[in-house]
């Protein structure tokens, strides 16, 4: 269902940093704007954060006048470096897990094991479940019930390693570096192993604690691990992060083969020694906490999801074997069919880390005929190129960190005069906007926490461009209710879909939703097993059984009418862009 909303035309004012609305920029202008709508309809969330920030903040952050946060935690890390170098490994090493929740192949967890293991002292892993970053993250249900049963995996896996595996859930998301640091104590470690994650507020949290750590003598290693490719490796001619995807594909393949160990897979962790089960039997005889009170599923719901998605990285690398062997070649022509199986399904272990791009892109490699990322069978190539977007994305939040704070790729594109109608939203979320394609879509997302990227275009396209609604309010949607929700991949959909964002479709170039239902779905397939009113629909009405001659079985069925007509929609919404943007190309 979609967020509520104050009352039509109220002015609410929500709490939030006592100081935001008069913060200024150097340049003496308002550093935030008028964010009434933004708070209203759930996308800035002052619970945690200041109202939507102006335009020219965003300059600041692109021209570095406001230090990027990524720049900000590798300044940490070395800037510390040798001062972290010489603390002495004490009692234990801990590898701090996060969205990296597997044992193969994981950059930090190899270091920690090797850095224990140097000194003939135990690994310990630890995780922190935080239900207000869950809340702040707009992260799913489902999701965290996947991460859930994912860390029983990863307990029973490190288990038969003498490895302990801490998970606790910390109520207060800013207590987190004090708590860990805390527990560190306790366990006598003086080395804390961990992977990045590029969100803003991660990085600046382990800037912080790389800092604040040293007070203790507690040594922080931030690892770069969940791209190819780290963010910083790839620049265009003017030494600038790429902003269109071609080029950027390029470097990031040629990247890859003039480095080809980047590809290299990361040791398991070495067995701790016998003693460790003693001497933390405590933490082995723990158990996984539940879902906390905001994210609990029902038990219906759990029922249908856990049949759905087994979880762990055992289920992730069968799930990539049978997919390179039986559909990659064919992955090119069957990948834009929401009816055919053709997808590698592989979306819900890359955001939560039971699988490693890395790992992905070699299986992938491989198998191929050629060792060239971009040569030999055209569907493993083209598999690749996919799996890159998510990288691409990553190295997008690193550079302009501004679109982790409800701010488009493209700042100018807050100025459209965007529509809340809380009625047509409500059609689009509950799949009832009388578009088959886009029903189908949106009830496939309910019903399993997962959505066909084609479809999810379709829908995004449908939302910003046939209603007119502000695309981040989809944005907030999806991740609200999907599985495999990845901040960064979201943005970059929504972004493109809308024309808002990074390497985006034009915004005149608007999804005909009629044409790409009888494209992708020519059959009616999809929409007759997602929406069941219409499976009595015959042959090509099943796209616009109201326009199609089939009006009449499609009433009785309770199926409702388009809530827009498309070729008006389309008009006003050319007008709106060409007004907001002040010019009528992209």
């Amino acid at each position: 269902m979609p967020p509520k909303s104050t009352a039509s035309g109220s002015k609410r004012k929500a709490a939030g940093p006592p100081d935001a609305s008069s913060k200024k920029l150097k340049n003496g202008s308002s550093a935030y704007k008028d964010s009434t709508n933004e708070e209203k309809y759930g996308i800035v969330d002052r619970e945690f954060y200041p109202p939507e920030m102006t335009n020219a903040r965003c300059g600041e952050y692109i021209d570095e006048v406001i230090p990027k946060p990524a720049k900000v935690l590798d300044d940490a890390q070395e800037e510390t470096e040798t001062a972290r170098n010489k603390i002495q490994v004490r009692d234990a090493v801990v590898h701090w897990f996060k969205t990296d929740l597997r044992t193969m192949d994981n950059k930090a967890l190899d270091l920690a094991s090797k850095k224990a293991k140097s000194k003939s002292v135990p690994l310990i892993c630890l995780h922190i479940i935080s239900p207000q970053d869950y809340k702040a993250h707009m992260t799913s249900s489902v999701r965290v019930d996947f991460a859930l049963r994912t860390l029983q995996v990863l307990k029973n896996d490190l288990a038969k390693m003498d490895i302990p595996l801490h998970v606790e859930t910390v109520d207060k998301r800013k207590a987190i570096p004090g708590r860990i640091l805390e527990l560190c104590e306790k366990w006598g470690a003086s080395h804390i192993y961990a992977n990045t994650e590029y969100e803003v507020d991660e990085l600046r949290r382990e800037a912080l604690m790389t800092r604040s750590g040293l007070d203790k003598d507690i040594s922080l290693t931030v690892c770069p691990d969940t791209c190819v490719v780290a963010p910083g490796e790839l620049q265009s001619g003017s030494g600038r992060q790429y902003a269109v995807y071609s080029p950027w594909y390029r470097a990031w393949m040629k990247y890859i083969h003039e480095h080809p160990h980047q590809l290299d897979s990361y040791d398991l962790p070495s067995k701790n020694p016998s003693s460790a089960r003693t001497q933390y039997k405590e933490i082995f005889e723990s158990s996984i906490p539940d879902a906390p009170e905001n994210r609990k599923l029902s038990a219906e719901e759990k029922k249908r999801f856990r049949s759905m998605w087994p979880p762990g990285e055992h289920e992730a690398h069968e799930r990539l074997e049978k997919f390179i062997k039986q559909k990659a070649g064919a992955y090119k022509d069957q990948r834009n069919l929401p009816a055919a199986d053709g997808t590698s399904m592989l979306s819900v272990h890359l955001s939560s880390g039971t699988l490693a791009a890395r790992t992905i892109v070699r299986a992938a490699r491989d198998a191929n005929s050629s060792k060239k990322l971009d040569a030999g069978n055209l569907g493993i190539v083209c598999y690749i190129s996919e799996v890159a977007w998510r990288d691409f994305y990553k190295h997008v939040l690193a550079g302009w960190p501004f679109v982790c704070m409800n701010k488009p790729f493209k700042p100018e594109y807050t100025n459209i005069d965007w529509e809340y109608d809380d009625e047509k939203f409500k059609a689009w979320c509950d799949g009832k906007t009388g578009f088959p394609i886009v029903d189908a879509a949106m009830r496939q997302l309910h019903h399993t926490g997962y959505m066909h990227n084609r479809c999810r275009m379709i829908v995004a396209s449908f939302l910003a461009k046939d209603l007119l609604i502000d695309w981040r309010m989809g944005e907030r949607y999806f991740m609200e209710h999907l599985i495999d929700g990845d901040f960064a991949s979201n943005n970059g959909g929504w972004g493109f879909s809308a024309s808002t964002g990074v390497d985006p479709q034009p915004y005149f170039r608007i999804f005909n939703p009629l044409l790409q239902s009888e494209k992708f779905d020519p059959d009616g397939q999809y929409i007759r097993k997602w929406v069941p009113e219409l499976k009595e629909v015959q042959g090509k009405a099943i796209h616009d059984p109201y326009g199609r001659g089939a009006e009449k079985i499609t009433k009785k069925s309770g199926y409702p009418k388009p809530v827009v007509n498309h070729k008006e929609s389309r008009e006003r919404t050319l007008a709106r862009y060409k007004e907001g943007l002040g010019r009528s190309t992209a």
